[in-house]
């Protein structure tokens, strides 16, 4: 694992904390939430404030999130924001979390310059036993305050500056005058640098949860799932339409073409589209390669083409169904379209530019294996779980790609893979389509507009 970390594929874009006050600062508040400290003098840390370093210190790469469902946080800075969140066992906790700190930015950064802002994700579970406590968790509730509760006292001085401007004898009461020099000798200046922390509840819809080795939580569509890595029995009765794994190529497909979720990769466009689908040829063929012993440094385009003729009987029907796309394309053949069954179906297949576009993004890369870009991007968690089983000739091929190709342009590459990010789209385009039963190649066979409780 030490050459992701190397490449800055794993552990990349942390915040490092080196100065002595800083340090001091963290062990404040890592006392402050766990009754531990470190005897590191330097670490980096997540946007929660994890840190792996003291994670590998402490044995426990969990000290932050104990029972895995309200995730505490220590933020020493708002430069926290742009780092990634590890070992996250629910997707939508980074972007809370990131929200949270923009929706506060001002007042989190007057707070952080005296000290650590300490807080937690608080959801209406303390502990996770079933699948269905899962459903439980609705709204995200952020509470946070430093160490030495600037935020509470300020929010106690703001009331006591209101009863001594509004009461009539607020001028004469020397109590609560005495009460308001002392309180601000701990807030200071209330009135030009404001330290109330904004309570707001985050919404968590559609979601992926690492717990019970990885389900994908739908309740926010018109057909609502429950999706597993892998065949699960679930004894308890779940509150959706439908429950299945991603064994379940067929049911997997019609879900996410009856909820508008996906589309062909072909959309991108015909040279667009065929560039990505070599692509992915290719990743297929070092695959197999690396599993023949094959010596994968400086791979060229030719080494390529030879590796392909070397071994095209070993390679597997996801490369031979892709190949024939392929060709398909560049004799402009409109017959496209490939049943859930074709091994190459997955891999056709991309996000629309819906509100769950990185959810459903990180869907397809587990029912993509061989896509280890995708995997990465999308999925870190299953790529590094991968990684571990792959050849040293792959895991230097992949290292390599992944640094010389994905880093050096992360934005420019998402963009070609994923088209625009749904951000970038109008809140009314960002939809999942209910009023049509469209599937990604058009209308699913057998299904007309206006059937099956569409608009």
């Amino acid at each position: 694992m030490m050459r992701l970390v190397k490449h800055g594929l794993m552990f990349g874009n942390l915040y490092e904390v080196s100065a002595p006050s800083m340090v001091a600062r963290y062990n404040r508040a890592l006392e402050h939430l766990t009754g531990k400290r470190t005897a590191l003098e330097a670490f980096h840390v997540d946007i929660s404030g994890f840190s792996p370093e003291i994670g590998d210190e402490l044995d426990d790469i969990h000290y932050l999130n104990p029972h895995g469902c309200n995730r505490q946080f220590i933020l020493l800075s708002i430069e926290q924001k742009t780092a990634p969140l590890l070992n996250a066992r629910f997707s939508t906790s980074r972007s809370i979390l990131k929200r949270f700190i923009e929706d506060n930015e001002e007042q989190l950064f007057a707070l952080s310059i005296r000290d650590c802002v300490v807080g937690e994700l608080v959801n209406s579970i303390y502990s996770i036993t079933s699948p269905q406590d899962l459903f439980y968790i609705r709204a995200i509730e952020v509470e946070a305050d430093t160490v030495g509760g600037h935020s509470e006292a300020g929010d106690e001085l703001a009331d006591k500056i209101e009863a001594f401007m509004s009461e009539p004898d607020g001028w004469w009461d020397d109590v609560l005058i005495a009460d308001m020099i002392e309180l601000s000798k701990h807030t200071g200046d209330i009135i030009r640098t404001p330290l109330a922390i904004s309570s707001k509840s985050y919404e968590q819809g559609n979601f992926h949860t690492s717990h019970f080795g990885g389900l994908y939580i739908f309740r926010d569509v018109k057909e609502t799932a429950c999706i597993a890595s892998r065949r699960m029995d679930i004894v308890v009765d779940l509150p959706v339409k439908h429950l299945f794994s991603l064994e379940d190529r067929y049911e997997v497909a019609d879900f996410l073409n009856r909820n508008q979720l996906v589309e062909p990769i072909l959309d991108a466009g015909g040279s667009v589209a065929k560039s990505l689908l070599k692509q992915k040829l290719d990743f297929i063929v070092i695959d197999t390669a690396a599993s023949q012993g094959e010596d994968l440094s400086d791979v060229s385009r030719r080494d390529l083409r030879a590796l392909r003729r070397k071994y095209h009987q070993q390679l597997p029907a996801e490369y031979h169904a892709l190949n024939d796309i392929v060709h398909r394309l560049e004799l402009k053949d409109d017959k496209l379209w490939v049943e859930p069954e074709n091994a190459a179906y997955f891999y056709l297949l991309r996000s629309r530019n819906h509100r769950d576009k990185n959810l459903v993004n990180m869907l397809l890369s587990e029912l993509t294996p061989l896509d280890f870009r995708q995997l990465f991007i999308c999925h870190k968690d299953a790529f590094y779980g991968h990684y571990r089983s792959w050849s040293e000739a792959k895991k230097n091929y992949a290292v390599q790609f992944l640094a010389e190709e994905y880093m050096v342009d992360k934005v420019g590459t998402r963009l070609e893979l994923f088209g625009p990010e749904a951000a970038m789209v109008e809140e009314d385009q960002a939809d999942y389509g209910f009023g049509r039963n469209m599937g990604p190649w058009g209308a699913i066979p057998g299904e007309q507009d206006g059937e099956d409780g569409a608009q």
